[in-house]
């Protein structure tokens, strides 16, 4: 599997219920969970940023996924007025494999399509439960309305009872008003009587002044009675005595006149006093009739009242029924309301697009080649310059008879044939330089870096076909046939190493045209310096190795022709 690079930014959140309660959100983990248990095609590593632009550069992983800081809050935003896509990152480097930038945005958006079915899923189960709720929250507001139907029934009930009380109320105060207009008529004519019986009155003074008098004669005549009757006990025959005793009598009789006098007018006030009295008795009379029908009237209106109470009682109980149901009502249209989302064309079209593909993938190529013929040219320059140093060492055979023989020393009997094989190699190199810039389209500024690079692999190359065809003559070539085959399928450049078999992958490291590829990669894709440097000094170190075991094997070669050991090479 292609080794690749997870880095989680994702930030928790939580959700609340409707019950208060608070759920944990971390989508970012739970993709990282499922890619890492066993995700086809690529070998995911879970790191941070630096971590994984390091690796990536080096080619130790070939693409990084970054999930960023949102994508959970993303995710969430699917239920609500703005929603947003979730956007997933790949970063892919050209300058290690071409292929793996296509594979990476296939997979992406597999990933991405996959991930994002199971979430699209996860809405419209939410969105069914959501309508559940709603037609509960309108089942709760028709329970209110039942409620408001009823208190309002409550309501008119109260207000019937209401109109009787104040239809009793009425009539009480109708026998109200007459009793007060009879005891206003009884009231007028015990005033009447009262007036009378008060003029009576005036003859009540005689006859306290007549009283008087006759008190006080009777007092005198008292006295005087008294004292003639003391003398004529002294002196019965006393004429004086009896004078006085005559006309004692002669004033009692006075007395009795003044009496008789004062009974008639004591009569007179009596009677006057009695006329008052009886007048006063009959306006008291009228009075009473009149206070009964007063009595019967409050009675009526305290009746009235009781009722108008009642009924205004039940007005009260149906009016409190009737704003709970309102109150009811309204808490569940408010809930309904609020479980519907206010929406406009717009926010409808958007919320489509995004319920139908929350996740989206974007991918980024470092070093970005312009075309498939540059990152097929990465990989077939080296393959060209191998091919073209067999094909040299097929007419240019590395020693000769004579130069065995010869005095000539065995760094010259070397170096003499590089020379001249090097010299058709190099060619070749600078022939499919200027086809890589002409043809292909690599700019010109990459022309020394290219021109260099090519130059030292078909050195190298040249120095391996050298020790082959030294060592192990037309056997040689051979092995460079099977070498070149290995090669062609174990060297990668074009797509990742880790997908081939493991032998391949064991073998790759140590196979020159791996390094050749990875430094035109390098150079034509802009990558790293290290990478190309890196390349390079392996090569380099190949060809000098090359050049020094063909030291040896031209040294071993020319002592066996000298002891015998070995037919003649021909001229």
């Amino acid at each position: 599997r292609i080794p690749a690079a997870i880095v989680n930014n994702d930030t928790l959140i939580y959700t609340t219920a409707a019950d208060g309660s608070k759920s944990p959100v971390f989508a970012g983990r739970q993709l990282v969970t499922e890619l890492t248990g066993g995700s086809e095609g690529f070998d995911w590593l879970v790191t941070n940023e630096d971590g994984a632009k390091k690796a990536l550069a080096a080619g130790d992983v070939y693409a990084v996924l970054t999930i960023p800081k949102d994508f959970s809050a993303s995710i969430l935003s699917l239920s609500s007025s703005d929603p947003t896509r979730a956007d997933l990152a790949i970063t892919t480097d050209d300058a290690h494999s071409y292929v793996t930038g296509a594979l990476a945005k296939t997979v992406g958006e597999s990933m991405a399509t996959t991930f994002g079915t199971a979430i699209t899923a996860q809405y419209i189960q939410g969105m069914y439960s959501s309508i559940g709720q709603l037609g509960t929250s309108l089942g709760d507001a028709a329970t209110g309305a039942k409620s408001l139907s009823g208190g309002a029934s409550e309501l008119s009930s109260g207000l019937s009872s209401l109109a009787g009380g104040v239809a009793s109320a009425h009539t009480g105060a109708t026998d109200f008003a007459a009793g007060v207009r009879e005891y206003t008529h009884g009231v007028d004519s015990l005033s009447s009587g009262l007036a009378q019986l008060n003029g009576s009155a005036a003859g009540l003074g005689g006859i306290s002044a007549g009283v008087s008098d006759f008190t006080g004669s009777v007092s005198a005549l008292a006295a005087q009675l008294a004292a003639a009757n003391a003398t004529l006990q002294a002196n019965p025959q006393d004429a004086a005595a009896l004078a006085t005793v005559n006309a004692l009598s002669a004033q009692l009789s006075g007395a009795a006149s003044g009496g008789a006098t004062l009974a008639a007018q004591t009569n007179g006030a009596i009677a006057g006093v009695t006329s008052g009295i009886s007048q006063s008795a009959a306006g008291a009379a009228q009075l009473a009739a009149g206070s009964a029908g007063l009595r019967s009237g409050a009675d009526s209106l305290a009746s009235g009242l009781a009722g108008l109470t009642s009924g205004a009682t039940e007005a009260s109980t149906g009016a409190v029924s009737l704003a709970d149901g309102a109150t009811k009502l309204a808490d569940g249209l408010s809930e309904g309301a609020a479980q519907v989302p206010a929406s406009d064309t717009a926010t409808e079209a958007t919320s489509a697009e995004v319920a139908a593909s929350p996740v989206s993938v974007t991918v980024t190529r470092d070093n970005e080649v312009s075309g498939i013929g540059q990152s097929i040219a990465t990989f077939f320059i080296p393959l060209g310059l191998w091919v073209g140093a067999l094909a040299v060492f097929l007419v240019l055979r590395p020693v000769n008879r004579r130069e065995l023989v010869s005095t000539a020393g065995n760094g010259r009997l070397v170096f003499d044939v590089l020379a001249r094989a090097m010299a058709v190699t190099a060619a070749q190199a600078v022939l499919l330089v200027a086809l890589l810039h002409t043809v292909v389209g690599v700019s010109w500024t990459a022309l020394p870096a290219t021109l260099g690079f090519s130059l030292l692999m078909a050195a190298a190359f040249t120095a391996f076909h050298y020790l082959l065809t030294i060592g192990l003559g037309r056997g040689g070539l051979v092995v460079s046939l099977f070498v070149l085959a290995v090669q062609v399928t174990a060297t990668g450049g074009l797509y990742p190493v880790q997908v081939l078999a493991t032998p391949f992958q064991w073998v790759s490291p140590l196979l020159p045209l791996t390094y050749g590829v990875s430094g035109m990669q390098g150079i034509i894709a802009g990558g790293v310096v290290s990478q190309v440097l890196g390349a390079a000094g392996v090569l380099a170190l190949f060809g000098i190795a090359s050049v020094l075991v063909g030291l040896v094997a031209i040294r071993r070669t020319r002592r066996a022709q000298a002891l015998g050991l070995v037919p003649a090479l021909s001229r």
